[in-house]
């Protein structure tokens, strides 16, 4: 499995709740209300990708393009449902006092609260929280997700599979433009992977993150043209006492650059 970060999806639709089945489930929680039985609505009801719920003004998408030639394309928000994206039929019912659009605009830390007594929904939460994603919405358009988050989204629904083991997970850097404290939560997730029988190969440079590596193959001895050789490899502290490795003398410190 390749983790890299490409988006989360190919339109701007996608958005963390599709993306990781989460809205599957969402969708099931609103179609079991009092209301949504009583006027007969099925799962099917709650998505902005099918008619029947969704706003036909700006068919699910919130916006509206507005087209301006000789310049690039702007979107304003959809004038009948307001940004929502469904209808008002749709918006009628509520699941504890929200609708389904009020859930989509939560954030994935509230949203672990509110569905709390939903165990598959819960156990989804819990994991895009557990890779450092609690800021993020439910409903964010993949467009305006970074290339890191879009990664821990991908890493977060790996985490939630009843995952057998036997899988090797490839990640491309996943530590660009972390903060120290998101790289405690990546190395943790990613020691989860591992902990179910899993393998998680990595293009790194990081220094925290190849100092708990299990084994370390370390490409140099230099950039560029003055690179692409395998200096060492072996564990951590093999690579450390490598006197012809660069990363060697840096990870056998307990500072250095990063």
């Amino acid at each position: 499995v390749a983790i890299d970060q490409g988006p989360i999806g190919k339109t701007p639709r996608s958005n963390p709740a599709t993306y990781t089945k989460l809205f599957d489930e969402i969708r099931k929680i609103f179609a079991g209300t009092p209301d949504a039985r009583m006027f007969g609505y099925k799962p099917g009801r709650f998505s902005f990708n099918v008619k029947g719920g969704r706003c036909e003004t700006c068919v699910g998408a919130g916006v509206i393009r507005v087209e301006m030639h000789f310049l690039a394309d702007v979107f304003v928000t959809c004038p009948e449902c307001d940004g929502q994206r469904f209808n008002e039929a749709t918006l009628r019912v509520k699941y504890d006092g929200m609708s389904i659009a009020d859930v989509l605009a939560m954030r994935v830390a509230d949203a672990r609260e509110f569905f709390r007594h939903h165990v598959k929904a819960k156990r989804i939460l819990d994991t895009l929280n557990d890779v450092g994603l609690g800021y993020v919405e439910l409903g964010q358009s993949s467009t305006t997700l970074s290339g890191g988050e879009a990664q821990r989204i991908k890493l977060s629904r790996e985490l939630a599979r009843k995952n057998q083991g036997h899988t090797v997970y490839l990640l491309d850097e996943p530590s660009t433009g972390l903060h120290l404290a998101d790289i405690m939560m990546l190395l943790d997730v990613l020691q989860r992977l591992v902990d179910r029988g899993n393998t998680v190969v990595l293009i790194e440079h990081h220094l925290d993150i190849i100092r708990s590596a299990d084994h370390v193959v370390d490409l140099g001895p230099d950039g560029g043209e003055g690179g692409g050789r395998v200096v060492g490899a072996g564990s951590p502290a093999e690579i450390a006492q490598n006197s012809d490795s660069i990363t060697g003398k840096f990870i056998g410190s307990s500072g250095g650059p990063t």
